[in-house]
């Protein structure tokens, strides 16, 4: 190359590079002052200077406040202020580990946006952005090893289904397989990536609930255009199922030599150790009534979910945060579930709020979370695809129990008042 030609290039270049800094500087955009003069009184504000006397005087608005009593706010606190307390600067006062706690439950509770709670809470948007996914991240932590167990032995899964058999009256009962969608705005450039059949943008949550509506496997982040009946098999949980990794009690530990099982509904498949319902066509009197024993044992998924979604109102908004803090989001809240429902039972979730029968006369009592609409949307029911012989064998063998030695007094009139199909009565 010639020294005009080499001259010439540099030249371009570096017009280019002057062209591209302008560019930039042009769309910078530049703060006008430091921090809002309101913004900068937070210690000072109504809503914080007043909550140390409604702590004291007002448990039940305290309660209603932040969704749990002030022991429980008070045990989190000193859980999570090591993971979240921030050092004060010589520029400025940082937040609190109170604040922080106090703005992310609020904003777990009602699902306000940052830019309508920044006027609450005066911290502002931005602040709001990266404090509520931080302290999310230690309530995970802080609450996972206790109040989050997955099942690791054969024992722990006979102790789960013991507890299915004594409250449910379903026997070698691993938990409930379910699953919700949550809205969320889709990030920028993902194009339908999260656009589900339903008609709008979410991420799907598949859950495993215990006896007690307790969650003890969730899986978060799958995108929202998935199958629903293809998602479980996206998860860890599916992956250990098929290989055999789950260390489930073998069929010489079982009642009645019948294969350990989670109980689902009609959004999926039929398996060697999952039991849907049979479909409504063509139903006998046998198979109404298994239909009803599953849907004794899978009424814990609904309640827990309807829980979820009544405590946690963040569940029925949109949710405008990136997919990996809304992650962040929804394992907070069903970890801070199994926290309260453990803690605090008869405040967080008394009876009246959960489905339950009254078995003298046959009925079904609806919680009172079904008074309200849906925020966590159902997973679509799937098209019953053939089953594999030994799925189907396992299904009979529990339907002719259900029928045989394992039945319950009640069970015939529950199928004479025509609640045994517990999805018209239970779906949202």
């Amino acid at each position: 190359m010639s020294f005009v030609a080499r001259r010439k290039a540099r030249a371009a270049l570096a017009i280019a590079m002057v062209n591209c800094y302008k560019k930039l500087k042009k769309h910078k955009r530049h703060r006008a002052f430091w921090t809002k003069d309101y913004l900068a009184t937070r210690d000072s504000m109504p809503q914080t200077s007043i909550l140390p006397e409604i702590r004291e005087n007002d448990p039940d608005d305290f309660r209603n406040l932040m969704r749990m009593t002030d022991e429980n706010f008070n045990y989190l606190l000193r859980k999570v202020t090591p993971l979240i307390q921030k050092q004060d600067t010589c520029m400025r006062k940082s937040i609190s580990a109170e604040q922080r706690l106090v703005a992310t439950l609020r904003f777990l509770a009602t699902g306000r946006s940052l830019e309508d709670l920044k006027f609450t809470t005066a911290i502002s948007p931005q602040a709001l952005g990266v404090l509520i996914p931080e302290t999310c991240h230690a309530i995970i932590q802080v609450l996972k090893g206790k109040y989050f167990r997955f099942p690791t032995t054969s024992e722990d899964w006979q102790f789960i289904s013991s507890q299915f058999e004594e409250m449910w009256n379903f026997p070698n009962c691993g938990g409930a397989i379910d699953g919700r969608h949550v809205r969320i705005n889709p990030p920028h450039h993902s194009g339908s990536l999260y656009y589900n059949y339903k008609g709008f943008f979410s991420i799907i949550i598949i859950a495993i609930i215990n006896a007690n509506c307790e969650f003890i496997m969730v899986d978060v982040g799958k995108n929202g255009k998935y199958s629903d009946g293809a998602v479980i098999e996206q998860t860890h949980f599916y992956e250990k199922l098929k290989e055999n990794q789950l260390k489930l009690p073998e069929t010489s530990e079982t009642l009645e030599g019948l294969n350990f099982s989670f109980v689902t509904d009609e959004a999926f498949a039929l398996d060697d150790n999952i039991l849907r319902p049979y479909s409504q066509k063509n139903l006998t009197n046998q198979r109404r009534i298994f239909n009803y024993r599953l849907s004794r044992a899978r009424r814990v998924a609904e309640n827990a979910f309807g829980l979820l979604s009544n405590r946690f109102r963040i569940f029925r908004a949109t949710i405008n945060l990136s997919p990996h803090k809304i992650e962040l989001v929804v394992m907070a809240c069903c970890l801070l579930h199994n926290f309260l429902r453990r803690s605090n039972t008869d405040e967080y979730s008394p009876m009246t709020m959960l489905d339950r029968e009254n078995t003298e006369d046959a009925t079904l009592i609806p919680g009172e979370w079904r008074s309200e609409c849906p925020g966590l949307v159902p997973l679509q029911y799937m098209q019953a695809q053939k089953p594999e012989a030994n799925a189907k064998l396992n299904r009979q063998k529990y339907m002719e129990y259900f029928n045989g030695p394992g039945a319950v007094e009640w069970q015939d009139a529950m199928v004479l008042n025509s609640v045994t199909e517990f999805e018209q009565v239970s779906t949202p």
